[in-house]
C-alpha cells in the first residue's frame, strides 16, 4: 500500500468510526469538559446537521471577562479562554453570519466541522466534483445546501474563512479578491499569504476586516481535542480593523473553530514563529536529531530495535509526555541520578552546536527564501507525488520500518 493509499484508507477509517469514537471520547472526558462533548454525541443526522443541544449551564449564570493577564515568566499578556465563550454566546454572536470555509484539507476539515457542531451557519468552497468536494459530502456538506463550488460559496459567505494551501491562496486570488465585498470579512489561519505579499500578490481589500486564527497544530489535532472537550491553544491576530470589532470577532471565531485559550499576535510574528518552528523542533530538527542518533547507534553495532527504542520510542512513549504533563525539570528528576546528570552535561553542548542552525534558520524565514521555496514547490504540477516521494523514503529509512515493527508490540495495539 502506497502512502497515500494509505492516508486514504486511514480518513475513511476515521469518517466510519466517528461516533463510536466520540462515544468513547465522551465516556473518557472528564466532568467539567463535557458539556462541550455533549454537542457533538446530540449532533442531529439530517442533513443539514441541525445544532446540538447547548449545555445545560446557563449563559446567565457564567461571569463572562474579556480576558485574563497572566505572567508568562515575568512578561504579562492577555489571554481568551473558552469559558468565555459558551455555545449559546458564540451561537447568538454570529446568529447572522455565514462562515465561509474555503478548502478541505486538514485545517478546512477540522475547522468547519468544529464549527458546524458548536451551531454555526457553515458552508464549504472547493472545486466541485474534485477529492475535496467528495470528502465533504462524506462528512455530511449536501450540495446545494452547505457545499457550493468556491466563487458561489464566496458570494453567499459574510466570514470568508480562506484555508486553502498557501500555494493555492496564491494562484486563486486574483478570482477570490474580486469576490471580498464590504461586509465581509477575510479570514486566515497563517501569516504567510499577506506578510509576503510581494511573492503571493495577495493584498486584501481596504474595506474589510482582516482577521487571523492560527491553531497551534494539525488539522487532525484541532479536530480531535475538540472532540475530547478539551481545545487547541491558538493565535489570534488583526491585519485590518474596519468594523471596529475586528479582534472580537478573532477571538470568538476562534473559539467556535476549537480553540481552548488564545493568545494575541501580529500576522508577521505569526507566520515567522510558524515556519521557524516547523522547520526547527517540531518536525525537521526532530526528524534530524532522531536520525543521527540511531545511525551513530547502528553504526556501533547496536541492533536495529535498541537503537529505535533508545532513540524514539523511549522519548515518544515515556519522556515527552512527562515533559508535556510537567516541564523538563520534572522530567528529569522523573529519572535516575545518572541519566539526569548527563542530561544537564550535554544540553549546552547541543544548545551550542543547533543554534547557529536556528539563528541561520530563521533568518530565512525572516527575508522570504523559505517562502519562496514552498511557493516555488506547491506551484509545481507534480507537487503532491513529489512531496509523497519525499516522504516515503523517510518512510522506507530503517529507522521508521523498525518503528513499525516496535508500535505493533505496544500492548495496547495487540488487540487491534
Amino acid at each position: 500500500m502506497n502512502a497515500n493509499t494509505a492516508r486514504q484508507a486511514l480518513r475513511s477509517v476515521a469518517r466510519a468510526s466517528g461516533a463510536s469514537t466520540e462515544r468513547t471520547l465522551l465516556a473518557r472526558a472528564p466532568a467539567a469538559q463535557r458539556a462541550m462533548s455533549t454537542l457533538l454525541a446530540n449532533r442531529s443526522s439530517c442533513s443539514k446537521h441541525a445544532a446540538a443541544a447547548v449545555p445545560a449551564a446557563s449563559a446567565a449564570k457564567q461571569q463572562l471577562r474579556g480576558y485574563r493577564m497572566l505572567k508568562f515568566a515575568d512578561t504579562e499578556e492577555k489571554v481568551y479562554e473558552r469559558s468565555d465563550w459558551p455555545v449559546e454566546r458564540l451561537q447568538q454572536y454570529f446568529k447572522d453570519d455565514t462562515f465561509c470555509v474555503l478548502g478541505y484539507g486538514s485545517q478546512g476539515y477540522a475547522q468547519s466541522l468544529n464549527m458546524r457542531d458548536q451551531g454555526m451557519n457553515v458552508i464549504v468552497g472547493v472545486r466541485k466534483d474534485g477529492a475535496s468536494w467528495k470528502e465533504a459530502q462524506e462528512d455530511g456538506f449536501v450540495p446545494g445546501e452547505t457545499l457550493f463550488p468556491v466563487e458561489e460559496a464566496i458570494e453567499r459567505g459574510t466570514i470568508i474563512m480562506n484555508l486553502l494551501s498557501d500555494a493555492a491562496q496564491a494562484s486563486t486570488w486574483p478570482t477570490i479578491s474580486k469576490l471580498i465585498k464590504p461586509g465581509k470579512t477575510l479570514y486566515f489561519s497563517h501569516g504567510f499569504s499577506v506578510v509576503f505579499k510581494e511573492d503571493t500578490n495577495i493584498v486584501p481589500p481596504k474595506d474589510v476586516d482582516v482577521i487571523l486564527c492560527a491553531p497551534k497544530g494539525s488539522g487532525r489535532t484541532v479536530r480531535s481535542l475538540f472532540k475530547e472537550g478539551k481545545g487547541i491553544n491558538s493565535s489570534v491576530a488583526v491585519f485590518q480593523d474596519v468594523t471596529g470589532k475586528a479582534l472580537e470577532k478573532a477571538v470568538a471565531t476562534g473559539i467556535a473553530v476549537g480553540s481552548g485559550y488564545i493568545y494575541e499576535t501580529t500576522f508577521e510574528k505569526e507566520v515567522y514563529s510558524d515556519l521557524y518552528g516547523e522547520r526547527g523542533c517540531l518536525m525537521g530538527g526532530i526528524q534530524g536529531m532522531f536520525k543521527a542518533q540511531y545511525d551513530v547507534l547502528r553504526a556501533n553495532g547496536h541492533s536495529p530495535s535498541e537503537a529505535f527504542n533508545e532513540t524514539c520510542e523511549e522519548a515518544l512513549m515515556s519522556l515527552f509526555p512527562l515533559v508535556g504533563e510537567h516541564g523538563m525539570d520534572y522530567m528529569y528528576k522523573a529519572c535516575s541520578t545518572t541519566a539526569r546528570r548527563g542530561a544537564l552535561d550535554w544540553a549546552p553542548e547541543f544548545e551550542k552546536a543547533c543554534k547557529p542552525v536556528f539563528e541561520r534558520l530563521y533568518a530565512s524565514v525572516k527575508d522570504g527564501s523559505e517562502t519562496r521555496r514552498a511557493l516555488e514547490f506547491g506551484n509545481r504540477p507534480t507537487y503532491r507525488q513529489d512531496y509523497d516521494k519525499e516522504t516515503d523514503a523517510i518512510a522506507d529509512q530503517e529507522m521508521w520500518r523498525v518503528g513499525h515493527t516496535v508500535r505493533a508490540l505496544r500492548p495496547d495495539r495487540q488487540s487491534r
